[in-house]
């Protein structure tokens, strides 16, 4: 790998509320000259992505910053008919901030990974309304509702493929780069455990088991198909429903990408002007 590597294939994992710190990363890029010719991204990377690839990330970004806890439950349209929450009032508040957009007018190619449900197999979204693809991408089991596009019943990518390599393959860039929210957490993890005496409780024992099962997967996908570059993020750095953190994980985003291009520019240039070994 050329470590004047410009051009990027990103892609953006899933994590809930972990995704801001996709911002951050995209931003940090930016910031470092890298151009990014394309995105892959599966639940909030879908939506983060999306965002992105259509021109308003700081529009978005700027809303995200001031939702607090209360702002954030009045997103919630509550239902019990396939999920707890509808889903339709997070997307028309985005789509007031972005605008109807279809994916193939968009400046850059874009993928969203869902998985069809019936079909039991993921499905890309390359075409076609961009808040369909994000909608069907973000729908947490049991959680949202499931989005019934054509025919199909989709729910989150993440469920498969949380953090989708697959569709940047056949991409002409210079390298691919990944945003695993999913990562171990840190040495110094000072996540409070429940005392072993009490459950942890509905919301934090179904967000603990889904950080487990896509971690697992996540480790998979990326032996089988290693990206050029890992930001990784700590699954511990928040859990996937506070959406309340925006400022600070799209900081974590920032600064862990900023460290990950650094170790990985270094490793570079080291190996490449290595002397010959006789």
């Amino acid at each position: 790998m050329n470590a004047n590597a410009k051009t990027v294939s990103l892609v953006l994992g899933s994590g809930g509320a972990r995704g801001y710190a996709h911002i951050g990363a995209i931003e940090e890029l930016l910031a470092q000259g890298y151009d990014i010719r394309s995105v892959a991204g599966a639940s909030m990377g879908a939506l983060v992505g999306g965002i992105y690839a259509a021109g308003k990330l700081d529009d978005y970004r700027d809303w995200a910053r001031g939702l607090q806890k209360f702002d954030v439950l009045r997103l919630l349209d509550w239902t019990f008919r396939g999920g707890l929450i509808k889903g339709d009032r997070i997307i028309g508040r985005l789509k007031d901030l972005i605008g109807e957009v279809a994916i193939e007018n968009l400046p850059i190619p874009y993928t969203a990974v869902a998985v069809d449900i019936l079909a039991q197999r993921e499905m890309w979204f390359t075409r076609g309304p961009l808040f369909d693809a994000i909608r069907a991408s973000i729908a947490i089991p049991t959680v949202f509702r499931p989005h019934h596009y054509e025919g199909r019943v989709l729910v989150d990518g993440g469920l498969l493929n949380p953090v989708p390599i697959t569709p940047t393959l056949r991409d002409l860039t210079d390298c691919t780069i990944a945003v695993d929210l999913n990562a171990a957490p840190d040495d110094d993890d000072s996540t409070p455990m429940p005392d072993v005496n009490t459950d942890p409780g509905l919301l934090e024992t179904f967000a603990r088991s889904l950080d487990a099962v896509q971690a697992t997967l996540t480790r998979f996908k990326l032996a089988a198909q290693p990206p050029d570059l890992v930001v990784s993020i700590p699954r511990n750095a928040g859990a996937f429903y506070e959406f309340h953190r925006a400022p600070e994980l799209i900081e974590l985003g920032r600064t862990r990408t900023r460290a990950a291009l650094a170790r990985w520019r270094g490793h570079v240039i080291s190996v490449e002007g290595a002397p010959e070994v006789s």
